[in-house]
């Protein structure tokens, strides 16, 4: 078998763990999410073990990159990649810390009901899930085009996040037997918006992966009409 062969055949399985870990990390989000809309502590349980996991495949995937980069010395494009799963997994790990960050809230519950439905922050958690997914895939299909359109879909989650913010401290303003549960709302969707980040932070590297341009979000309206730029031309 050819060292080329060898070495696209550990690209493969790295690809295939870091699928692993987003999709441990977009069930952690998901379950984080739901049990603090619904005060479950026992979804809570199940986000801290997704969180373990998380952690494993990060350090696991990590050996692996080092591995390929000992064995293989690769340059160029082939470097790039490996760079951007160890940049992505760190991401990811991230991810899933802020997801537990979100579903253990519901330890501090109590006796205690939410003051209002919630609606708000299950829709911005549904819109972090579409991005944490699509950022992922963007390294999938090696699709910078698909990475770029991540920024707009950020500017919308800033959105949630401000909404939010306002509502509930308008709540808390009126009731201040309201501070302590409208506290954890604020928090909770701080905590989404930082994983929307995160989201666009993979999709910054992988436009990098792909182009070899170190992009910033506010150059890649300009950058990813050019089909050269995205294709890596």
């Amino acid at each position: 078998m050819t060292s080329r062969r060898v070495f696209t055949e550990e690209l493969k399985k790295l690809d295939d763990e870091v699928a692993q870990m987003a999709r441990l990390a977009v069930e952690a989000i998901e379950k984080g999410v739901k049990a603090f809309v619904n005060m479950d502590e026992n979804l809570t349980n199940d986000v801290k073990h997704l969180d373990e996991e998380i952690y494993c495949w990060d350090i696991r995937i990590e050996k692996h990159c080092l591995d390929v980069i000992a064995l293989h010395a690769p340059v160029a494009g082939d470097l790039r990649t490996v760079s951007t799963c160890l940049k992505i997994i760190t991401d990811l790990n991230r991810i899933g810390r802020y997801a537990l960050d979100i579903a253990e809230f519901t330890e501090h519950f109590h006796d205690q009901t939410h003051f209002k439905k919630l609606v708000s922050i299950p829709f911005m958690g549904e819109r972090v899930v579409a991005m944490v997914t699509q950022a992922v895939e963007s390294y999938f299909h090696r699709n910078a085009e698909e990475a770029c359109a991540l920024y707009d879909k950020d500017d919308e989650v800033d959105n949630l996040w401000e909404s939010i913010l306002r509502e509930t401290l308008s709540y808390m303003m009126e009731d201040p037997r309201k501070t302590t549960l409208g506290t954890y709302y604020i928090l909770v969707a701080r905590y989404l918006e930082r994983i929307a980040d995160h989201s666009v932070n993979i999709g910054e590297r992988v436009a990098y992966m792909v182009t070899g341009k170190r992009l910033k979000a506010r150059d890649w309206t300009q950058i990813c009409v050019d089909p050269d730029d995205l294709s890596g031309k």
